[in-house]
């Protein structure tokens, strides 16, 4: 489903010994932990990952690689970035400070619509050199997998462009991009008061052509009243369906419109941010098999009280990711392994979830099957920490650990 673009397959068969592995596999407890471990890496996916001595013989004789005890986990997965923009919003980030609110700021010209005025002037290199640093700063925290969106063209050409931008990343850098279609992302200002011809004449017109030309894995939108309505996301999605792609959803952010069902039931893979998040919306999340996404980056930015119902999502048995959400005005943050601390200190997940939030979870909200744990079939994404323990991850505060990342083995 999701592109796998530049996917850097190794062709050699590989040992790496010396391991304590966090295996991450579900049902296993903590963390999967297996000390005196190896992975065996047979062209690019893992053929083994457990204890040295259940090695089998034919695997012994691999070239290998001495990890001098070090910790393995999967590779990060950054399941919601909107990481191709133009310009920045610093100035906004003052506003909010001297006590404007989000709302406030989007009601003035400014929040997204103040991107799409930036990104709209950027050809396609100017986007993506623009992205690759904060994408590099991911992949230097053994990110392998980015979620990208578009959202800030709001134009069909525009849309077009930054979803091509995102498939440039994955041809430049040793990383898997996932294209979200985020048409339905804000109302530019030349359909202000007409939402519903923006998404007759802009959005779907934007989606359609963006699948023609092969730049959509799948489909997401903003339910929110500064945003669009239950009504308005329901079509589209409805063509979404009839395109055949999977939907996620921008859901109670910052109020209760039952967004969450919504995508639940057209079996979202995913429903991000939550904060107002209410039973039914978690009994139908649950039902479906839809993740929850929780950004507390945005969160922290927009200096939000209200968190998502962690409590209740873990009791319905709803897997939980994490993300950045990086993007330009909400959340500027390229450390998944802050994400990983803000999510276990401001929302109360633990060091476990967390990784789990950007590894195994992260993974389905992408609807990816081939990542996120350490397993014998699966991709051989791995991140070796200079680390004792996978606490540490979510633990420290702006320090990063990792020794090596490994793409499809390489």
């Amino acid at each position: 489903m999701s592109a796998q673009i530049n996917p850097g397959l190794a062709v050699t068969r590989q040992l790496f010994t010396h391991l304590t592995l966090a295996t991450m596999a579900p049902g296993a407890p903590d963390y999967g932990l297996t000390p005196d471990a190896v992975i065996a890496v047979e062209e690019g996916r893992i053929a083994f990952a457990g204890p040295r001595a259940a090695l089998p013989a034919s695997l012994a004789n691999a070239p290998a690689t001495d990890c001098g005890g070090r910790l393995a986990t999967p590779a990060l997965i950054d399941c919601h970035t909107h990481v191709v923009f133009g310009g920045d919003r610093a100035r906004e980030f003052e506003m909010r400070l001297k006590g404007a609110t989000y709302q406030e700021i989007s009601a003035a010209g400014g929040g997204i619509v103040s991107t799409v005025t930036a990104t709209r002037a950027l050809s396609v290199d100017d986007l993506v050199a623009a992205a690759l640093p904060r994408v590099d700063a991911l992949i230097a925290e053994g990110v392998a997998a980015i979620e990208i969106k578009s959202g800030y063209g709001l134009t069909v050409e525009d849309e077009v462009k930054m979803l091509a931008a995102a498939a440039r990343i994955g041809e430049v850098r040793q990383v898997r991009v996932h294209k979200s279609f985020l048409g339905a992302h804000a109302v530019p200002a030349d359909y202000a008061g007409a939402k519903d011809a923006y998404i007759d004449e802009v959005c779907i017109p934007a989606l359609t052509a963006a699948h023609e030309a092969g730049l959509v894995d799948s489909v997401d939108g903003f339910c929110e009243g500064i945003a669009f309505s239950r009504a308005q996301i329901a079509r589209v999605f409805d063509h979404a369906a009839a395109l055949g792609l999977p939907v996620r959803l921008h859901a109670e952010q910052l109020s209760d419109l039952g967004g969450a069902a919504l995508a639940a039931s057209y079996g979202a893979l995913s429903a991000d941010h939550l904060e107002y998040l209410s039973a039914d919306g978690i009994a139908a999340m649950a039902a479906a098999g839809t993740v929850a996404v929780l950004l507390p980056g945005a969160f922290y930015t927009l200096h939000e009280t209200r968190k998502p119902p962690v409590d209740a999502l873990r009791e319905a048995g709803v897997p939980i990711a994490v993300a950045t959400d990086c993007n330009p005005g909400t959340s500027p943050m390229t450390s998944l392994l802050l994400a990983m601390n803000m999510s276990a200190t401001l929302f109360g997940l633990t060091p476990e979830e967390a990784l789990a939030g950007a590894t195994r979870n992260a993974a389905t909200a992408l609807g990816l099957t081939d990542c996120g744990t350490l397993e014998a079939g699966k991709r051989a994404d791995i991140a070796l920490w200079n680390i004792a323990h996978p606490a540490e991850l979510t633990y420290r505060i702006g320090f990063n650990p990792l020794h090596r990342r490994i793409f499809g083995g390489l």
